[in-house]
């Protein structure tokens, strides 16, 4: 090799070196020479957030309960009051838990939440109601009934509902052997449950009114939920041909009572017994019966005491006890009662449930379907368009 290129070889050979000493793995050094190391930094703690905040007062029943977190995910929330759970969901990543239900007035909610290390908790309270709603009645309902197949639910409020719809929607029923219903409304107070056809015999039907924290109108919210278990027994329904003086007992199908009867004697329209489907409604022994806007003297006054009356209908209209064979099966001679022999209206007095039905046919005076239980005279579509909802229950 030429004798000149040797020092650039031995250049190339020394940077060579000192370019595989930079690129080790070894310790490094500052501009004073002393080792460095390298550290990661801790991670911050979740924060978690609750609405109602801590403190809060006057809450709206209306509002929900928000619980979030930042930086991590939830991994438990509780909302508690009187012992009670607060139902509610989490998003699909649990970084947001909303409560499902509306929450109770003039009560203090304890809430509690965790995410990873960090743990909050938060009270508030909601607001007392201007007006308090609760269910009044239900009716029939009496302890240790049993009903009829054609029985409604009749629910009586104790303030008057101008947010029909949503308390309505608050309204459930659920039968063991379920048949399609819905509710109507006949008043601002009162509304009615029936179903499109007659319950099926021998189960349990379940109401509830899940009202607590629904606004039902201006100032007015539920304060209390309602639970009723109706019982529901055999298909019990008479047969009445006013025109043939017949009356027939039918148990689950079965033939089980043959009524030789005397129905309205027809002479005016108030001494006309109703045809249609009716429901009995209430019994008495004795009833006693006023003939209606008459006074003591006038033509056709009556006041008069009756055995085993059972009525179907608000006008006045009952199956009872009258000891006059010589009508029954025969003419038509009542007030517009149907009236039976006095051993058979007491066995039907002592057999029935309210909600029975009693089918009359045979006269020219048509039961209106709010006279009395008459809720049957109307078709289910007729029904429905009472409802707020519009649609079936």
């Amino acid at each position: 090799m030429p004798a000149w290129r040797k020092p650039a070889t031995a250049a190339a050979l020394l940077a060579a070196a000192s370019l595989t000493a930079s690129c080790s793995s070894g310790p490094t050094t500052d501009e004073a020479g002393a080792p460095t190391t390298t550290t990661s930094a801790t991670p911050a703690a979740p924060t978690v957030d609750i609405t109602p905040a801590e403190g809060t007062t006057k809450v709206s029943p209306e509002k929900k309960v928000v619980v979030t977190a930042a930086g991590g995910t939830l991994d438990e929330v509780n909302v508690t009051a009187d012992d009670e759970q607060l139902d509610g969901t989490f998003n699909t990543d649990r970084t947001r838990w909303v409560s499902k239900t509306p929450l109770k007035p003039s009560t203090s909610y304890d809430v509690s939440a965790k995410a990873g290390a960090t743990a909050v908790t938060a009270t508030f309270t909601t607001a007392k109601p201007q007006r308090a709603l609760q269910v009044a009645d239900v009716t029939p309902n009496a302890k240790g009934e049993t009903l009829g197949v054609g029985a409604p639910i009749i629910v009586t409020f104790n303030q008057p509902v101008t947010n029909k719809a949503t308390i309505e929607r608050a309204l459930d029923v659920e039968a063991e052997k379920p048949v399609d219903g819905a509710w109507r409304w006949i008043s601002d107070t009162v509304v009615i449950y029936r179903t499109a056809t007659y319950w099926p015999a021998h189960q349990k039907v379940t109401f509830n009114a899940n009202i607590t924290g629904i606004k039902g109108g201006k100032g007015l919210y539920g304060v209390k939920d309602y639970t009723a278990t109706l019982d529901i027994g055999a298909k019990q329904i008479s047969k009445v041909n006013a025109a043939k003086h017949m009356m027939y007992v039918y148990r689950d199908g079965k033939r089980v009572q043959t009524m030789r009867i005397s129905a309205g004697m027809a002479t005016t329209r108030e001494y006309t017994t109703t045809s249609g489907v009716h429901l009995t409604m209430e019994r008495g022994n004795p009833v006693r019966m006023i003939s209606p806007g008459r006074k003591k003297g006038d033509p056709g006054y009556y006041d008069v005491m009756i055995d085993h009356a059972v009525r179907i209908s608000s006008s006045g209209e009952y199956v009872h006890a009258k000891d006059n064979v010589w009508a029954q099966g025969v003419r038509n001679v009542s007030h517009g009662c149907i009236n039976a022999r006095p051993d058979q209206a007491k066995w039907f007095y002592d057999h029935f449930q309210r909600g029975d039905i009693v089918d009359v046919t045979g006269t020219d005076r048509e039961l209106e379907w709010n006279n009395g239980w008459g809720f049957w005279q109307l078709s289910f579509s007729q029904w429905k368009k009472g409802s707020a909802l519009k649609t079936k229950a």
